[in-house]
């Protein structure tokens, strides 16, 4: 990793010497500080620095440990905010200000975890955690040295037991790891990154981690009768692949929980083809598929007392002389039929035959599913919420409260009856697409998946709003961002409970 972290009891020598203050005891921060700085007070009030959310000063120093003091402002507290979310963002702005001034070495003073209603371990899991993810750049392909991620010593100076906090430290490098990895496969593009390859980095991820791992070739999927995965992968050259990794935690007794991923490879939309702009990005289509494999690694690792398998079908919608057609109807793995009016609506297609396959041949207590599947996201709840559509109360609870602890929030969007024969065909069982009166796309897909779920309880999660190019640059970047990870080890962790 290019940020090496180690925690602390007192401030260390450092370049940049971080500390973060609330805008409401702003002046009895600014007492007790690591270093004296004489003129500090005149160049607050002279910068109009109060501490308000996201505000930043930046103060060089002479002195013999440090060159620059910064300040970063978390705000107010209130109640409608999480104010958590202001410690990580105020983390990223830290490590980015040491970019800025090619800093080798940072040192931040922490405030008290009381200040955030958290307890200690959870306030460095997340400071170590989101200052990695800020640092994170996606440099496979740069040349310029000078562009890289940066290498910089990180100190988190904290009030309490080292020892005591280090699992916190651990946990992080965990999720910061599969995180940015996550972020890595989604940023490659599409003639270094194919089905095959996808399928051959999930199934070394895996095994480090030492999960069990099946892969099924285009041959076997055809063969097994997912006419969902065929229909959209037949249009390209490269075949497709159904990934499988199991956790086994010991005990047939504790819960088992799916967690299937979406893995679009490229999507040009097929014959229903983009217009060229919408086709830019079409590389991070795979989001889903590479959070859930990374989530599994961590999980792996943490151990967990529950069941865990994760299903990441993955394939490329291409036009071309083979591909599926509009007005196209295919059979799924479960026997169900649709019409494919769209082949843009390609990945409900793929999740079709995973979500069978899973309930279908493995006993479960739930089973989530992650997509970048619809645009309609975007203008339902923007950049900041992933959407969260389920039936099962309980379940939809769990995911949410992942959400808010691990940072990635979701919203729980409506599914109800009146919804439901939106995907319906008049000579099919299900429409890929629906009429378009119901207007409500995001939720009419996940009409659509739930006619392969069985009885199980099911959610899921719609984060083509959130999952690439979003409008929250704090520490997610205008490229992958990897949301899913966080939030699927936190759930699964609240699962053995």
């Amino acid at each position: 990793m290019a940020l090496q972290i180690k925690l602390a009891n007192s401030c260390p020598s450092a370049e940049v010497l971080g500390i973060l203050v609330t805008e409401d005891h702003i002046s009895t921060q600014l007492t007790n500080l690591p270093v004296q700085v004489d003129y500090l007070n005149q160049l607050v009030a002279d910068r109009k620095f109060k501490g308000s959310k996201g505000a930043q000063l930046i103060v060089p120093v002479s002195h013999a440990n440090y060159k620059y003091l910064v300040l970063v402002g978390l705000g107010k507290k209130k109640s409608t905010d999480h104010y958590i979310e202001n410690l990580r963002r105020a983390m990223a702005e830290l490590v980015k200000t040491c970019e800025h001034y090619n800093a080798k070495t940072l040192a931040i003073n922490l405030p008290q975890a009381e200040l955030f209603g958290v307890t200690p371990a959870y306030l460095v899991e997340h400071a170590a955690l989101f200052a990695q993810i800020a640092n994170h750049k996606f440099d496979t392909y740069l040349t310029d040295l000078s562009k890289k991620e940066a290498n910089i010593e990180l100190t988190l100076v904290v009030d309490g037991d080292l020892v005591v906090l280090q699992p916190a430290l651990v946990k992080a490098n965990l999720l910061a790891q599969a995180v940015n990895q996550t972020r890595e496969w989604v940023d490659l593009p599409a003639n270094h990154l194919t089905p095959t390859v996808l399928a051959d980095k999930m199934v070394a991820i895996a095994k480090n981690a030492g999960l069990k791992t099946m892969v099924f070739n285009e041959a076997e999927i055809i063969q097994m009768g997912m006419g969902g995965i065929h229909a959209v992968s037949r249009g390209s050259a490269e075949e497709a692949r159904l990934v499988l990794v199991e956790y086994r935690c010991g005990d047939d007794n504790a819960p088992t929980v799916a967690l299937v991923g979406k893995g679009i490879l490229y999507d040009t939309g097929g014959l229903s083809i983009k217009p060229a702009a919408s086709m830019e990005t079409m590389k991070e289509d795979m989001a889903g598929a590479a959070a859930v494999v990374n989530a599994m690694a961590v999980i792996a690792q943490l151990k967990p007392k529950v069941n865990v398998i994760g299903c990441t079908p993955l394939a490329e919608n291409m036009p071309s002389g083979t591909a599926g057609r509009p007005g196209d109807i295919i059979t799924f793995y479960n026997g169900k039929t649709a019409e494919v009016k769209n082949t843009d609506a390609e990945g409900r297609l793929i999740l079709a035959d995973a979500l069978s396959y899973m309930v279908t041949n493995y006993k479960l207590d739930a089973i989530v599913d992650i997509a970048t599947l619809t645009g309609a996201c975007e203008y339902a709840l923007g950049n900041f919420f992933s959407a969260l559509i389920s039936e099962h109360d309980e379940l939809a609870a769990q995911v949410k409260q992942a959400g808010e602890i691990s940072g990635d929030r979701v919203w729980r969007l409506p599914l109800t009856d009146d919804y439901k024969p939106c995907m319906n065909s008049n000579i099919a069982d299900l429409s890929n697409i629906s009429s378009g009166r119901y207007k409500a796309g995001t939720i009419n897909a996940s009409c659509f998946l739930q006619h392969f779920v069985k009885d199980v309880p099911w959610a899921h999660l719609d984060i083509a709003n959130t999952a690439y190019d979003i409008a929250l640059p704090y520490y997610r970047p205008d490229t992958a961002t990897g949301v899913g990870v966080k939030l699927f080890v936190e759930l699964v962790l609240a699962l053995q409970k």
